[in-house]
């Protein structure tokens, strides 16, 4: 009774808070957040009433297959932006932009933090900690940046960039981070370089990750002509989006070598093969996007209940998170902008990406867990954690506003992209009324 109680209060905090943000003109995705840390350990959870709230982050991490689910249909859609025609305009712009602005980030954050590694000393601040949070920095979130552009309907060369650049940005970003860690372990007293996690491994996930998402789409492709009802289609697809999520996360080793998938990699890549190879996969999205709505605002409660409010009770770390946050901020800005200036991109896309690529999340939490579980860091580990934990915390209430600011600014959101439903729906039935009628006479 508890579990359905929590999702419940959830899912009803998550609409109610929605409806405060379309007073304050705020995307959705805030509300969500904000509702998660509403209803967290930290304020309604305190009464420690199970099923009221969530009265603990174990508690709020028992419900971490919702996460995993969600992440896993989001990247699905994100995969079905990439259409070939689309891709063959703008693939190479795209490429660039998301290797060159993630590589920029890492470098501009690594120096300011190596910089202030110097200021307040190696133990307060290791050197080790701050090469990893560079890498770190690379990471952007999809989720929240796919949800502002469905709920504004955004539309035009802003979007059309956006979204595989967030795609490669998870990419580019697993091997960055795979060779930072390696350098940061080889700097502790005793620590040594290990080529396998440092090259070969990294390099192994993404490719056998795109792999399994090639296989599966093909699968997936083959399968689904057996059907034609569209309900069927329709679960089809949600069955091929569980059984990739759930085969990502293997752990395999093979000899010395450690295999592991990204379940974001492999999930674009079954939504890239669908929608180019399935000639009615638009209607298909449509039908999905529909039925995994509350599945998101659950995915965004949960997440903004999972958020680490006791980091700010530290004055290094405040100390250290804002510089970090500064530093990422303008190493996004200024690498998404002279990458897309290099490539002659639009100039709205020159001078706007780089605000849109601020959301950050999952990914880099990911990056800090790996981080705080491997021994012989020392305070490092920690450091890491919360400085991530700090960071996710504040671009996650911000980011998703500063994105709908660029799209809106950038002219990919139009007014007319947020007409109510209802409203929808009542044109809809005049127009058939008014069909009925003509009719009969």
């Amino acid at each position: 009774m508890e579990i359905l109680l929590s999702l419940s209060v959830a899912l009803f905090a998550g609409l109610m808070l929605s409806r405060l943000a379309k007073l304050a003109q705020l995307p959705a995705v805030t509300a969500y957040l904000v509702a998660g840390v509403l209803i967290g350990p930290y304020v309604l959870g305190m009464l420690g009433v199970q099923g009221l709230g969530f009265i603990s982050h174990e508690n709020v991490k028992s419900f971490s297959i919702i996460s995993d689910v969600a992440l896993g249909f989001i990247a699905f859609s994100i995969g079905n932006e990439f259409r070939l025609p689309q891709l063959r305009k703008i693939g190479k712009q795209a490429t660039v932009i998301g290797i060159l602005q993630a590589l920029v980030t890492c470098l501009v954050v690594d120096g300011a933090l190596i910089g202030l590694h110097f200021i307040l000393g190696e133990d307060v601040f290791p050197l080790s900690a701050a090469i990893i949070l560079g890498a770190i920095a690379t990471a952007t979130a999809p989720a929240a940046t796919l949800m502002v552009v469905r709920q504004y309907k955004a539309k035009g060369p802003l979007t059309d960039i956006l979204l595989p650049v967030v795609a490669l940005d998870d990419a580019v970003g697993l091997i960055v981070f795979a060779v930072s860690f390696g350098v940061a372990k080889a700097l502790i007293p005793g620590g040594t370089v290990d080529v396998l996690s440092v090259l070969v491994e990294p390099v192994l996930e993404v490719v056998l990750s795109l792999l399994l998402g090639l296989v599966m789409g093909l699968l997936f492709t083959f399968f689904e002509r057996f059907f034609h009802s569209r309900s069927k289609r329709l679960s089809m697809s949600v069955a091929f989006v569980l059984v990739t999520v759930a085969l990502s996360m293997l752990k395999l080793q093979v000899g010395e070598v450690h295999i592991g998938f990204s379940s974001l990699l492999a999930c674009m890549m079954l939504g890239t093969v669908f929608c180019n190879m399935c000639d009615f996969s638009e209607e298909l999205m449509d039908r999905l996007d529909r039925w995994t709505a509350p599945i998101f605002i659950l995915f965004f409660v949960l997440s903004g209940a999972e958020l680490e409010l006791s980091v700010f009770t530290k004055w290094t770390v405040v100390v250290i998170g804002l510089v970090y946050v500064a530093a990422r901020s303008l190493g996004k800005y200024t690498g998404a902008f002279s990458s897309a200036k290099l490539m002659k991109c639009d100039p709205n896309i020159v001078k706007y990406l780089g605000v849109t690529l601020l959301p950050q999340a999952g990914v880099a939490l990911g990056m800090a867990i790996k981080v705080g579980e491997t021994q012989g860091l020392g305070n490092a580990g920690t450091i890491v954690t919360n400085i991530t934990l700090m960071a996710v915390l504040i671009y996650e209430l911000v980011g998703p506003m500063l994105t709908k600011i660029a799209l809106l600014r950038a002219g990919d959101i139009k007014p007319e992209g947020a007409t109510s439903a209802r409203e929808i729906a009542k044109r809809e039935m005049a127009a058939r009324e008014l069909a009925g009628t003509a009719s009969k006479k």
